[in-house]
């Protein structure tokens, strides 16, 4: 039951990388530290007062630079594959109950899958809110994104059966949205010929 529910903790986390990369790093770092959460044995770095100021820094600089127009579509280039080794690196360092193969395995396919799956969704999201709004609208998509890696990150540490559950919605909706969006397109390609 306990590595089912360290597996939850890393699903939950790995989502909230998609969000933002450093954010649940950071909420991960502050829970280890404060004792909510055990870390696997070879990222127990990750509960240490220099990560934690690591991840703070590069929190705060993340976040502050996803409100700068243009930038934000900049980072969005290089955000999936960090995403997809910030969701492996998450999901690894909350599962500690299984061989290596296994362990690194579920890491890099759950983990690295949610996490890169999560940002390239939100990477079309603020490519769609430049295309309508030219930009101006991207500020409430990073909010949105920030928030939602925030509250992710605390539902994976207290509540890891509802982040996973949350994760399967989000997932759902977000497939549901890009298969209609394919689908229209498509069927416009097809009126055009």
């Amino acid at each position: 039951m306990e590595t089912m529910l360290s597996i939850f903790v890393g699903v939950g986390l790995a989502a909230a990388c998609g969000f933002r990369i450093f954010v649940p790093l950071l909420v991960m770092s502050i829970a280890s530290l404060t004792g909510q959460i055990a870390l696997s044995p070879e990222f127990e770095w990750i509960a240490t007062y220099p990560a934690l100021a690591a991840f703070s820094i590069a929190t705060l600089f993340e976040v502050a630079a996803y409100y700068i127009p243009w930038v934000d579509n900049l980072l969005d280039t290089i955000a999936v594959p960090a995403a997809t080794v910030a969701g492996t690196i998450v999901m690894a360092s909350a599962v500690s109950e299984m061989t290596p193969f296994l362990k690194w395995g579920l890491a890099v396919i759950v983990g690295g899958g949610v996490a890169g799956t999560v940002q390239g969704f939100t990477s079309i999201a603020r490519l769609a809110s430049t295309a309508t709004t030219g930009g101006l609208g991207n500020p409430a998509v990073s909010t949105v994104e920030a928030g939602g890696s925030v509250v992710m990150s605390i539902l994976a540490i207290t509540l890891p059966v509802v982040a996973v559950i949350a994760v399967v919605v989000i997932l759902f909706f977000a497939f549901r949205k890009i298969y209609g969006w394919l689908s229209r397109r498509s069927k416009l390609q097809t009126q055009n010929e």
